[in-house]
C-alpha cells in the first residue's frame, strides 16, 4: 500500500507533471462530452478532418512565437466555416468537401513550419504531442476553451440532440438546424485544439471518439453517456499518463492505448450490450 501511493504522489513534485496532468484531465472531461455527439451522429471522419485542419494554424503560431492553442483554433473555425459553406452546394458531397480541405489545410502547415529552423522536431511534437512539455499559458488557455466548450453544452445540448435524432423534424420544429450543424463543428475543432498537445495530431480523434463509443456500449440513455464518457476519458488519460511515467515510454500513445483498452472492455463485458452478456443470452 506504501509503495503505491509512493507512485501515486512522487510525480507531483514536478511542475511539470501537474501542468500535464491537468491538460490530461481537462482534455479527457471536453473531448467525452463532445465526442458523444460526434459518436452518436457518426461524425468521426470530421473529427479526423479537423485535426488536420488546426496544423497549418498552429505552425504559423510556431513560426511566429504566438500560442499555439490559439493558432490551431483560429485555423480549424476557419476550415469548419468554409467546409460548411462548400457543403451547400448539393454538387458535392460532404465527404469529398471536407477530403479536400483537410488534405489542404495538412499540406500547408508543413509548408509553413518547413521555414522554421529545426523544423522536423517541432514536427514530430506536434504528431505525436508534448504532454510533458506544456507550459503555464497553454494551461490556462487550455482551462479557459474547456469551460467555454463545456457551457456551450449545457446551453446547446436539447438542440444537438434534436438534431441528432431527426434533422427533418428539428427543421419543421424551426430550430436553426445549419447553425447547429455549424456550431457543433466548430465545437469539436475547439475540443481537438486543447488535446493536441496531449496526445498528438495523428491520436487526437482517439480522445474524441474512443470514451463515447465505449459509454455507448454501456448506456442506452444519451444523458448516462454524458457522464459516462468524461469520466472515461478523463480516467483514461491520467491512467496513461501515469503509466508513461511509470515505464518511461511516450504519454500520449499510452493514453490512447489505455482509452482503447476501457473499450476493449466495454465491448467485452458490457451489462447488456458486450460481446460475453450477447452471447449468454443467445
Amino acid at each position: 500500500m506504501t509503495a503505491v501511493l509512493e507512485f501515486l504522489t512522487a510525480p507531483w513534485e514536478y511542475d511539470f507533471w501537474r501542468r500535464a496532468l491537468l491538460v490530461a484531465l481537462l482534455s479527457g472531461l471536453v473531448c467525452g462530452v463532445i465526442g458523444s455527439h460526434v459518436v452518436l451522429r457518426g461524425m468521426a471522419f470530421i473529427g479526423d478532418a479537423v485535426a488536420h485542419a488546426v496544423f497549418p494554424g498552429i505552425a504559423v503560431a510556431f513560426v511566429l512565437g504566438a500560442n499555439l492553442v490559439l493558432g490551431g483554433a483560429v485555423a480549424g473555425v476557419v476550415t469548419a466555416l468554409l467546409i460548411a459553406v462548400f457543403t451547400q452546394n448539393r454538387r458535392l458531397k460532404e465527404d469529398s468537401v471536407i477530403g479536400i480541405f483537410f488534405a489542404a489545410a495538412f499540406a500547408l502547415g508543413i509548408v509553413v513550419l518547413s521555414t522554421a529552423p529545426g523544423y522536423g522536431g517541432s514536427l514530430e511534437s506536434f504528431l505525436f504531442g508534448s504532454i510533458l512539455g506544456i507550459g503555464d499559458a497553454d494551461v490556462i488557455a487550455v482551462a479557459g476553451i474547456g469551460a467555454l466548450l463545456l457551457a456551450a453544452v449545457a446551453v446547446l445540448n436539447s438542440r444537438f440532440t434534436a438534431t441528432t435524432l431527426d434533422r427533418e423534424q428539428a427543421r419543421a420544429l424551426g430550430l436553426p438546424v445549419f447553425w447547429l450543424d455549424l456550431a457543433l463543428h466548430v465545437m469539436v475543432t475547439l475540443a481537438i485544439v486543447i488535446s493536441l498537445q496531449a496526445v498528438g495530431n495523428i491520436l487526437v480523434l482517439a480522445l474524441l471518439v474512443t470514451p463515447a463509443a465505449a459509454a455507448r456500449l454501456l448506456t442506452d440513455r444519451l444523458g448516462a453517456m454524458m457522464l459516462l464518457a468524461p469520466l472515461i476519458g478523463a480516467g483514461g488519460s491520467v491512467l496513461g499518463l501515469y503509466l508513461s511515467y511509470a515505464f518511461d515510454l511516450a504519454a500520449g500513445g499510452l493514453i490512447v492505448l489505455t482509452l482503447t483498452g476501457i473499450f476493449l472492455l466495454c465491448w467485452f463485458f458490457a451489462p447488456r450490450h458486450g460481446l460475453l452478456t450477447r452471447a449468454r443470452r443467445s
